[in-house]
């Protein structure tokens, strides 16, 4: 079992920065590819981004490539998601998610992954 715990949301004004972290229970974090997910009233959750196991492997979705930014530290079992040139269509809560995975995959939907944390709100006024 794989306890997650965001941090570091907020109320930002539109331009600003925000940076998200997710620390994991457990000992076996460098075997999980990481995601993030965001999800805003009355839509569905959808992808934001995802590093693999190592770090080395990165994807994002189309509407955060150049302002978002993940990485992770698998000394401190933790994930980030630092969130720049912030528009008010990102105002969502933001979740970090993990698989096992056995290769440096990054996957990007729900449904591939096994543990979610509760997510941290990100609000960005306009």
């Amino acid at each position: 079992q794989v306890q997650l715990e965001e941090s570091g949301g907020g109320l930002v004004q539109a331009g600003g920065s925000l940076r998200l972290s997710c620390t994991a229970s457990g000992r076996t974090f460098s075997s999980y590819a990481m995601g993030w997910f965001r999800q805003a009233p009355g839509k569905e959750r959808e992808f934001v981004a995802a590093i693999s196991r190592s770090g080395a492997y990165k994807d994002y979705a189309d509407s955060v490539k150049g302002r978002f930014t993940i990485s992770r530290d698998n000394a401190k079992n933790t994930v980030y998601l630092q969130l720049n040139s912030l528009k008010p269509e990102d105002t969502a809560v933001y979740y970090c998610a993990s698989r096992l995975v056995y290769t440096q995959r990054t996957p990007k939907t729900v449904g591939e992954y096994d543990y979610w944390g509760q997510g941290t709100q990100v609000t960005v006024s306009s």
